[in-house]
């Protein structure tokens, strides 16, 4: 019996992440509907992130998790901030490796405004072994960690979004992406 529930999650989780894969290559190749909303579910999001997430960041990023709010997103994760740092290329530094050595619990809180295809991600909040980060102790460990892994990042900074996306509005059960919607007199894409 457990074998017959396992092999079921494997298939939901599989399925969800087909789902979301499927709705961002409608999105990024403009096949979306102009004037539409793309839904993605809670379970759709996590199962993205359990395949695509460790593609990114790369090793010692593990069990992604969603938590949903208004325009608020929060995702917790195991991570080995030394494997991500190695594996981008950082130098060492002992008293950060000290620091920050083994996997541990991280929860980011952003928030996200958007409208006009554009968009500011906001982290309000960074939770690492339980202990959270605000304020100065927040903008050193972005500067720090954050931005030297993601250069090209905009914190707290407008940024236009792309494949025709009007905006993104983050609500307690899904996140829902417009796509723009077409203009009159123009021609079909």
């Amino acid at each position: 019996m457990a074998g017959l529930i396992a092999c079921c999650a494997v298939h939901a989780a599989s399925s969800d992440y087909e789902s979301a894969r499927r709705k961002l290559n409608a999105i990024q190749e403009r096949r979306a509907a102009p004037g539409s909303y793309v839904t993605f579910s809670k379970r759709e999001i996590e199962a993205w992130a359990r395949v695509e997430a460790p593609r990114e960041v790369g090793p010692g990023f593990r069990e992604p998790q969603a938590e949903l709010g208004d325009n608020v997103a929060t995702g917790r994760a195991l991570l080995d901030f030394q494997k991500l740092r190695r594996a981008s290329g950082a130098a060492p530094n002992w008293f950060i490796d000290k620091l920050i050595s083994g996997e541990r619990p991280v929860a980011a809180t952003l928030e996200v405004r958007s409208a006009n295809g554009q968009a500011t991600v906001y982290l309000r909040r960074l939770e690492i072994s339980g202990v959270a980060a605000t304020g100065r102790v927040l903008d050193f460990l972005i500067s720090a960690f954050f931005m030297p892994l993601y250069p090209n990042a905009k914190i707290g900074e407008p940024f236009a979004l792309e494949d025709d996306v009007e905006s993104i509005t983050i609500r307690p059960t899904a996140i829902y992406v417009k796509i723009k919607p077409r203009r009159s007199g123009l021609p079909k894409r």
